[in-house]
């Protein structure tokens, strides 16, 4: 009260001043109340970063590049991006069975050692008629199952009729599996009519039980829609309570009792009977626990809210304006480091849904560091109805659906709602290298985690570590997808100066090219090197692609980069000791380098975001047909040298 009266006497005395105000003058009380207001509303409310006014925080101040599939961000160092699913129209024995394209919304389990993914599938559109939920697994996460159907498309009972406005029944799901605590495993999806599968529109949510052996109990309905007539006797599948396994009974009502995971269903069914215990949700939820013990609900469209009660209530969802999305799908975990990371597109614009980037956060409260996790945007090669560009709806591994070995982050998406995509993120989460890099990978597992490098591996251009048959250790960089390449990626020390050495070896070379770019950390590429089907290297110099030399399809050549960002930029490259090119120019000027690029294909800038998005178009030309292998190997790739 004391600080109150010595700021409103404070106050009182600068109206004086200014306007010469006598001290027992009518108007001193209103103008000294006026200003007291407008101070009032300047300053910042009492601890409202990390409080139901704003639950989180990113201050990084970087932002994204929207001109650039990478978007101008430095790179989570490590990661792995694996395709574990390709669609394909003409040959469904190459794809999903079927041969439908739309693939979207997967979830992401690890249960009985081994990783379970499921994902939506329609023909060709998003929420058109036929729709399905198949499922794949993997041991490694690197090798997985065919796509096996779990949730069929709906079929009514007979003589149940379709209603009046809908064009058939669809699936959709912000919820894919459930550990129990009995230990019992549960996948789960929501059937409903098209277009709008939603609340009145909706039909019910089904269960079914995954054993250990692979097998799959039946289907049953474990919740109709609130807003909907549908029951036990006009619907397709039984109620879960009537099956005779009472650990099955005991896991699904584990699971209705949870009201936290539960909230993941609002969207599509908002309990019109009471059934949840807070009505305001916004669409697709996760979450994650601070070490306060508050829980942290995050939404699409940057809203976020906090819970004291483990989810039974949140505050009112607010939009958190610092983290820049649309309506694609925000995801927050914590990390086994004890730390915070949350991923999302940050782009304000659905049909362009790239860069996949991820913050971190020490506290769950303030956020930092924008990073890479998904810079590669390939071409859409279906049309499809609100198929978005880049990836999609990346989820992780909710809290109590598992944990696989090591400290690795994993998550799941959809790449321009047509392909089915995993990846592992390192943790701690980094982006800075502080030594050199001597990478011969002798002492790395055949088959394994390739460590420090950020790798791009679809199905038909896959990467991996193999040995040679002389017992050298290598990466090996495989090519047979027209449209599409595999990358690896090694982050070093950011410097003014580098010597850069590494070996390469052609295998066999058909449809691509190889590419080697020296790059900084916006992903700008002064030095590009080309080993071209023509058989010939060829080299920047300035903005011309200088051929250098013939190399021959079997042979290991030594490469060495001297590169140094000083008077515009210059750099000498080294063939097996012979020098090739001498301070010729880069291709552009750059303050710094951090990075060395190996791809099986030419640099890509499309789609970008001038690319219509629902302009329709014929499936791209051989699509679906693989091509003649291309095949790389990198080996002893050594980096020193820098100066800053």
């Amino acid at each position: 009260m004391k600080t109150r009266i010595i700021k409103m006497r404070g106050v009182q005395k600068f109206i004086q001043f200014v306007y010469n105000i006598n001290s027992d003058s009518v108007h001193l009380e209103k103008y000294t109340l006026i200003i007291l207001f407008y101070l009032l509303l300047l300053q910042p409310a009492n601890g409202q970063t990390g409080s139901i006014k704003e639950p989180i925080r990113y201050t990084g101040g970087v932002t994204i590049d929207p001109t650039s599939h990478e978007a101008g961000l430095r790179y989570a160092i490590g990661v792995q991006n694996i395709q574990t699913m390709r669609a394909n129209r003409t040959h469904p024995e190459l794809g999903d069975g079927y041969g439908w394209t739309y693939s979207h919304a997967s979830n992401l389990a690890y249960w009985n050692g081994q990783f379970f993914q499921q994902y939506l599938s329609g023909v060709a559109d998003e929420h058109i008629s036929p729709v399905q939920t198949l499922l794949i697994t993997s041991k490694n996460g690197k090798d997985w199952s065919f796509p096996k159907v779990i949730f069929p498309p709906y079929e009514a009972p007979q003589g149940v009729k379709i209603p009046e406005g809908s064009t058939g029944y669809m699936m959709h799901q912000r919820m894919g599996f459930y550990v129990a605590p009995n230990g019992r495993f549960l996948t789960l999806a929501f059937y409903g009519h098209t277009e709008d599968p939603f609340r009145e529109n909706g039909i019910g949510r089904v269960v079914r039980e995954i054993y250990k052996d692979g097998t799959m109990g039946p289907i049953y309905f474990i919740r109709y829609d609130s807003e909907s007539p549908w029951n036990e006797t006009n619907t397709t599948y039984p109620f879960y309570k009537k099956s005779k396994d009472r650990g099955f009974i005991a896991a699904c009502d584990s699971l209705l009792n949870d009201k936290l995971k539960t909230l993941q269903w609002f969207e599509e069914d908002n309990g019109a009977d009471g059934f949840y215990s807070f009505n305001k949700s916004e669409q697709a939820f996760s979450w994650y626990r601070r070490n306060d013990g508050k829980t942290v609900g995050l939404w699409k469209h940057s809203y976020a809210a906090l819970s004291d009660d483990e989810g039974h209530t949140f505050s009112d969802p607010v939009k958190v304006n610092t983290l820049v999305m649309s309506g694609g799908k925000m995801w927050g975990q914590t990390t086994e480091d004890g730390n915070y990371a949350i991923s999302y597109n940050p782009i304000d614009n659905s049909e362009y849904r790239y860069p996949m980037a991820i913050v971190t956060s020490e506290d769950g409260i303030i956020y930092d560091n924008l990073l890479l996790v998904q810079a590669e945007v390939p071409p859409r090669r279906f049309y499809g109805r609100w198929k978005d560009f880049g990836p999609c709806y990346m989820r992780g591994i909710s809290q109590g659906n598992g944990n696989p070995p090591g400290e690795d982050m994993w998550m799941t998406y959809s790449m321009n709602k047509e392909d089915i995509w995993i990846c592992r993120i390192p943790v701690p989460i980094k982006y800075k290298v502080t030594e050199d890099v001597y990478d011969d990978f002798e002492n790395l597992t055949v088959g394994g985690t390739i460590t420090n490098w950020n790798t791009y591996s679809p199905k038909w251009a896959k990467m991996s570590l193999i040995q040679e048959k002389n017992g050298n250790k290598c990466i090996e960089m495989n090519d047979e997808d027209l449209y599409d390449y595999s990358r690896a990626i090694r982050v070093f020390k950011e410097g003014t100066e580098l010597e850069a050495s590494f070996k390469i070896k052609v295998q066999s070379m058909d449809t691509t090219q190889f590419d080697i770019d020296v790059t900084d950390r916006f992903g700008n590429r002064p030095v590009q090197i080309t080993m071209g089907k023509d058989g010939f290297i060829r080299a920047s110099s300035g903005s011309e692609m200088k051929p250098l030399m013939k190399f021959e399809v079997g042979k290991w050549y030594n490469f060495k980069i001297e590169v140094n960002t000083a008077n515009l930029g210059s750099y000498s490259l080294f063939v097996d000791d012979t020098m090739v090119l001498e301070n010729t120019p880069t291709v552009m000027t750059v303050k710094s380098i951090e990075r060395l690029s190996f791809r099986t294909g030419a640099f890509r800038a499309l789609p970008n975001r001038d690319t219509p998005n629902e302009d329709f178009h014929p499936p791209l030309t051989d699509a679906d047909e693989k091509h003649n292998l291309s095949s790389y190997l990198i080996d002893d790739v050594f980096i020193s040298s820098i100066k800053k």
